[in-house]
């Protein structure tokens, strides 16, 4: 019994010693060679040339002017050495756009040459702006020989002048009792018969339109308005609904008034009465603000006050003058 009992002893036990209890040292040793290979990679991504980098950085240095940690070969917090990290002062005063604090570290015939790439640039952007104005001008002369012809067509050339400043071709209309009554802002039947006339060519333009009243310098009280600047404003404001029923957009028109404080002429010319006591009708310019500028200097003589000239006056006038350098050239 006892020697039957130990051998199921030692059966038993020779089946425990085939059970494996460190199969999990198999996992663990995949997993520390993935680890491995893992930061084997990072550290080859991470191995940079010192040498190519620094001639990188000297180049850079050399071309921008600017003197940093990177650029000159130090160490920086992304080298892995935060403790000797440089602070990169910052001039207040350099504009990064305007080259004065990035031409510091430039030889002198550097900084001669991007002074004169920047005033090339400069020359060409104002030849761009000059070449628009100088089109813009001969479009605004267009649309005035259309307003011409069509006053001259009613017999009414005489009423409005012209001009052209930067805010685009004022059509200038003197009211002296033939659009409004004085003190008042109801159209009469001669401003009516005007601005019927140009209301056609008007409307066909692109261009928003602005209408500007005015009134003379005299110290006459205005009987049914407060001020001048009531009067004014409601003058321009009754043109601007006299456009809008005569097929002129709502979104394309303003009306301002200025009271007294823009004269046509002198007020002590004795025409200023009458003169400065007016309606302008403005065709505003669709350039931008600094090509607009340039407008009165690109129209020449057009740019003062002077009569609409028709279409066949200017026909006339080009006929003439390619006459007269014909005639020239022969005699030469």
């Amino acid at each position: 019994m006892s020697s039957g009992g130990g051998k199921r002893k030692q059966k038993h036990e020779e089946h425990e010693e085939h059970v494996n209890h460190e199969r999990w040292l198999v996992s663990y040793a995949d997993m520390m060679t993935l680890l491995f290979v893992l930061f084997v990679v990072l550290f080859s991504m991470s191995d940079v040339n010192q040498k190519k980098f620094a001639q990188l950085a000297q180049g850079l240095s050399q071309g921008f002017g600017s003197q940093s940690a990177a650029f000159t070969g130090n160490y920086a917090p992304l080298d892995g050495a935060a403790n000797t990290a440089q602070i990169v002062q910052i001039d207040p005063g350099a504009n990064p756009g305007d080259g004065s604090g990035g031409t510091e570290g430039l030889s002198k015939s550097q900084q001669d040459a991007i002074s004169r790439a920047l005033q090339a640039e400069d020359r060409k952007k104002a030849s761009g702006n000059a070449e628009k104005a100088a089109r813009e001008a001969e479009n605004l002369k267009a649309i005035e020989r259309k307003i011409a012809d069509a006053l001259s067509a009613q017999k009414l050339l005489g009423s409005a002048k012209f001009t052209i400043d930067q805010r685009g071709l004022v059509v200038t209309v003197v009211t002296n009792e033939v659009v409004f009554a004085g003190n008042r802002a109801e159209l009469k039947k001669g401003g009516e018969k005007i601005l019927n006339a140009i209301s056609p060519v008007l409307a066909k333009l692109p261009n928003n339109i602005e209408v500007d009243g005015h009134t003379n310098q005299l110290n006459a009280k205005t009987t049914f308005y407060p001020s001048g600047w009531e009067l004014s404003a409601a003058r321009a404001s009754t043109t601007v609904r006299f456009f809008t029923e005569h097929g002129i957009p709502k979104k394309r028109l303003s009306a301002v008034g200025f009271s007294d404080t823009k004269p046509l002429i002198d007020p002590k010319d004795p025409r200023s009465i009458t003169m400065n006591r007016r309606v302008d009708v403005v065709v505003l310019t669709m350039l931008s603000p600094e090509q607009a500028a340039l407008l009165p200097s690109a129209a020449g003589p057009d740019g003062k006050l002077h009569t609409g000239q028709t279409t066949a006056q200017y026909q006339a006038e080009q006929k003439a003058a390619e006459t007269k350098t014909s005639t020239t050239t022969g005699n030469n």
